[in-house]
């Protein structure tokens, strides 16, 4: 069990070539007690996005603050707070801050698929 605030949670910078100002902040897991899936924020900085990838398990994302381009299965989508979207195992997908200020979203998947 948690309660909480993602301010009082540290981020992790991804440290990845095809990733640019990319920050995880983990906010619960099986550590908390959810068994199976992971929530995490996503914080890009100006400019900054996610590598171009595919993957054998889907997730779902919610956008808390910025302006964000989902690229997704060969289509572009704007995003705003409010904007989510569900990503489908296996369709190349990647986020990337189209804005001025930060872009973050919450991105919730399997636990196989949190690394």
């Amino acid at each position: 069990m948690i309660v909480s605030h993602e301010k009082s949670v540290e981020g992790v910078k991804i440290e990845n070539p095809q990733v640019k100002d990319a920050v995880m902040k983990v906010l619960i897991s099986p550590k908390e007690g959810w068994e199976g899936y992971v929530m995490r924020i996503f914080e890009l900085g100006k400019g900054g996005y996610t590598p171009r990838h595919s993957h054998d398990w889907p997730h779902i994302n919610y956008i808390i603050r910025g302006k964000g381009m989902l690229h997704l299965d060969g289509k572009d989508y704007e995003l705003e707070p409010g904007s989510f979207a569900y990503v489908p195992a296996g369709k190349i997908h990647q986020f990337k801050n189209i804005g001025q200020e930060e872009f973050a979203f919450i991105c919730i998947v399997p636990e196989k698929g949190h690394q």
